[in-house]
């Protein structure tokens, strides 16, 4: 029952997280406020981002209480881990707050490798489908170094491939065993 309760709580912590994250970065890249994507992370997280607005101000380039909203998301979580794991001893707090952070630190790799995938699907697809220009304009920035490096090989762009096996490396780097391991 824990395991099905666990999956549950990641599952859903995750969603708004990414959603917090991909929020402060689309304030980052000046996404437009009014595309659907834009709208719906705003309609998601508005709840929790807004009561921290009033006390951390965002500036022009981040939007600082959707990154404090995804860093409580990962502390909650992983207190959450903790106690479900844990059973009744008292959870060791340097041990929460590693594993907040290697959480919300996947979490935003695969978000980052959902997006990529996504922009290579549209480009090749449908270039023109309502989601692509907010999809480009949140990839543009992650793909640009790749693409000063990579050259086109017959008019494919293989940048994604090199952004996302970089971002595998780094999910290995990122290994939640590696925390169970530390405070043991």
């Amino acid at each position: 029952m824990s395991q099905i309760l666990w999956l549950l709580i990641d599952s859903l912590g995750s969603l708004f997280a990414v959603a917090c994250v991909l929020r402060a970065y689309g304030h980052r890249v000046h996404l437009n406020p009014r595309n659907p994507i834009s709208q719906f992370l705003t309609s998601l997280t508005d709840w929790m981002v807004q009561p921290l607005r009033k006390l951390i101000a965002p500036t022009r380039t981040m939007d600082w209480a959707s990154v404090v909203a995804a860093l409580l998301t990962a502390l909650l979580v992983s207190l959450l881990f903790a106690l479900l794991v844990g059973g009744p001893r008292i959870p060791n707090p340097a041990e929460i707050m590693l594993r907040s952070v290697v959480w919300l630190a996947r979490s935003v790799i695969y978000l980052v490798m959902g997006l990529v995938i996504l922009q290579a699907i549209l480009s090749w697809v449908n270039p023109y489908a309502p989601l692509a220009p907010a999809v480009q304009q949140l990839t543009q920035p992650l793909l640009a170094p790749f693409r000063k490096i990579v050259p086109l090989i017959g008019g494919v762009d293989l940048s994604p491939l090199f952004l996302v096996i970089l971002l595998q490396v780094l999910l290995i780097l990122f290994d939640p065993g590696m925390i169970s391991a530390v405070f043991r």
